[in-house]
């Protein structure tokens, strides 16, 4: 058992992430600003901090008493990080320097990192999937963001000794089983969650559900024209985080890797609608158009290294993800409803 502070642990991966280490008899205690979170995702000790704050991180740290830390707290909209990119680099790598110094400061030794698939660009995939040795080539703000961090914490582990764990995902989705947890985003730009929405009927622009799912692009050289991705469900990630940070016991001081999160499986567009419409038993409203600048034809996860050296492996398939889905949108139509 170890107190494990999971910082960002109000947000979408970050809640499920908190629920799965405390079933595994962790302590732990999210630090979250609830900027974008949500405070009635937390299923333990909140402790309102913004990694922006170098002071008063510190100050949590020097109290905190934490053996280690899940790092989720980010920016992590594409488009936004084009518009926005200063935002992008003082939360995520300068909240991430704040954090490392806090650890740093107080002698916490483990960190796990939440990375993303964005830091591999568009690279041109096969069906073995992209491996960790990629080359890494970010095409937008929010992947360079998220590549800095990775480096700054195999640099700063080097340094003082910490051991540290990226995992790289790439398209999360899914609910908790029993609905109490999920996705809300305002505005929602995940795939699922709005396909869902649209079969169930729901319209609120603001969380961009708008009775019906708009596909962009039909010729891309994939089987059915449509975009392909690896979808792995948020709890088989929150899984993959308590492995990679119970393995951190078993490293050693100033050790860093990085590790691919996925099932290795690829589901197009339509076959992501397709699966949705079975589950539902209705068809979903769908409406194409052109191609979006940037969206690369196959992204697909090589995930063996975490398999093998952690002993992990995806459980849900997509149809149990897309029915959580279902499940947590009935039980709460209007989210956490905290804002």
């Amino acid at each position: 058992m170890a107190n494990v502070a999971v910082v960002g642990g109000a947000g979408y991966i970050g809640s499920h992430t908190t629920k799965a280490l405390q079933d595994s008899g962790h302590n732990v205690t999210v630090l979250d600003n609830l900027s974008l979170g949500h405070r009635n995702a937390i299923t333990t000790q909140l402790i309102e901090v913004d990694i922006r704050e170098a002071s008063q991180l510190r100050a949590v740290f020097e109290k905190g008493n934490f053996d280690g830390v899940i790092h989720f707290a980010a920016l992590s909209q594409v488009g936004d990080s084009v518009k926005n990119p200063l935002a992008y680099y003082d939360t995520n790598v300068g909240g991430t320097l704040n954090l490392l110094e806090a650890m740093v400061g107080a002698g916490v030794k483990k960190i796990v990192f939440s990375s993303t698939a964005a830091v591999y660009g568009q690279p041109v995939v096969d069906a073995t999937g992209i491996t960790e040795d990629f080359l890494k080539l970010p095409i937008n703000p929010y992947g360079n963001s998220k590549l800095a961090m990775e480096r700054m914490i195999e640099d700063v582990s080097k340094a003082h000794g910490l051991r540290a764990i990226a995992l790289r995902y790439f398209n999360a989705c899914g609910a908790d089983p029993e609905g109490n947890m999920g996705e809300d985003h305002l505005p929602e730009s995940h795939l699922i969650p709005i396909v869902v929405a649209a079969g169930l009927g729901k319209l609120d622009p603001a969380r961009n559900y708008r009775g019906q799912i708009n596909v962009f692009g039909t010729d891309y050289d994939t089987p059915d024209g449509t975009c392909i991705r690896d979808y792995i469900d948020v709890n088989d990630l929150a899984s993959a985080h308590v492995a990679a940070f119970e393995h951190l016991g078993l490293s050693i001081d100033g050790s860093y890797q990085a590790m691919n999160v996925g099932t290795g499986r690829g589901v197009s567009v339509n076959e992501v609608i397709q699966t949705a419409s079975e589950v539902l038993g209705r068809e979903i409203p769908v409406t194409y158009g052109e191609r979006r600048a940037g969206d690369p034809a196959i992204l697909l996860a090589n995930s063996k290294k975490l398999q093998n050296e952690l002993n992990w492996k995806p459980k849900r398939a997509l149809a149990d993800s897309i029915s959580s889905v279902v499940k947590w949108m009935t039980k709460n139509p209007n989210g956490y409803n905290d804002r």
